[in-house]
């Protein structure tokens, strides 16, 4: 019989030096410039107000940060890997714009009770280990009647099928709640519930595009930190059969239907919660 872990009993600081290692390998930036779109829209779903204060959780290389910025909010960016929150300050000077990035624990958020007018995430914060806890600590940042501004892939989506491919290869910690039960509204209701006057969820789809399904694959194996470590921990033969079920997967969620380039849907969420 399979023991399943308490939540309480998984070692959340070995996961997250594991994860740490894994999202600094590869270079996430090139993946997060594919999905600047979507943290355009995420801002302007929160509609973030000229003057805001906002900070920006697991931020990358700052996607959300920068929308934030164009609006006119000061915007702070906050990320456990060095390397990407330096791509970000590159961007900002590049843009111009008014953005700090610094180096922190979504779950321990180095920042004062009510700090912030909003908080957003888009496809970071639900990496985190402890659900409930950085769930937590992004409410306690927000100042009540402040907004707080979530996406989230959804379980049943394309990057929902891929983690549960991975997961077939690459046994997930026991005891370990998926990244994308954030992609669940109801999981979202019980984690913010407490700390929300109100909850607006959403439903949205991304799309990625290349060349071919061969191509999108070859893409996240050279670029996107845990592919390329899970494709590492492979032997050869696991490492084809994985790289060949990964192009039959994008296939099956393009929107194309096979016919030239390949557009790949991924459902997401967007969540607007207004704190209590």
């Amino acid at each position: 019989m399979t023991q399943i872990l308490a939540p309480a009993s998984v070692d959340f600081a070995a996961v997250k030096q594991r994860q740490q290692a894994t999202w600094a390998s590869g270079d996430f930036s090139v993946v997060g410039a594919r999905i600047v779109f979507q943290a355009e829209l995420l801002v302007e779903t929160a509609d973030l107000q000229a003057g805001w204060r906002v900070l920006d959780v697991a931020t990358g290389s700052g996607n959300a940060a920068l929308a934030a910025a164009r609006r006119g909010c000061q915007a702070v960016g906050i990320d456990y890997v060095p390397a990407l929150l330096e791509r970000g300050r590159i961007r900002a000077a590049a843009e111009h714009l008014s953005a700090e990035f610094l180096t922190g624990d979504a779950e321990d958020l180095p920042f004062p009770d009510a700090s912030f007018d909003a908080v957003t995430s888009i496809y970071g914060a639900m990496f985190a280990p402890d659900h409930e806890r950085t769930a937590a600590e992004m409410a306690r940042v927000c100042r009540p009647g402040g907004r707080i501004a979530l996406a989230c892939w959804t379980p049943g989506g394309f990057i929902g099928e891929t983690f549960k491919l991975f997961s077939r290869y690459i046994p997930p910690v026991a005891g370990l709640q998926p990244p994308v039960r954030w992609g669940e509204e109801a999981h979202q209701r019980k984690l913010f519930g407490a700390n929300a006057a109100s909850i607006a969820v959403y439903p949205r789809t991304a799309i990625f595009r290349f060349p071919s399904a061969e191509e999108n694959v070859a893409f996240f194996r050279t670029w996107y930190g845990p592919t390329l470590k899970a494709f590492e921990s492979l032997d050869a033969v696991r490492r084809e059969a994985l790289s060949r079920e990964l192009a039959d997967l994008a296939r099956r969620f393009d929107r194309n239907g096979g016919r030239g380039p390949i557009a790949i849907a991924a459902d997401y969420i967007e969540t607007v919660i207004t704190r209590a």
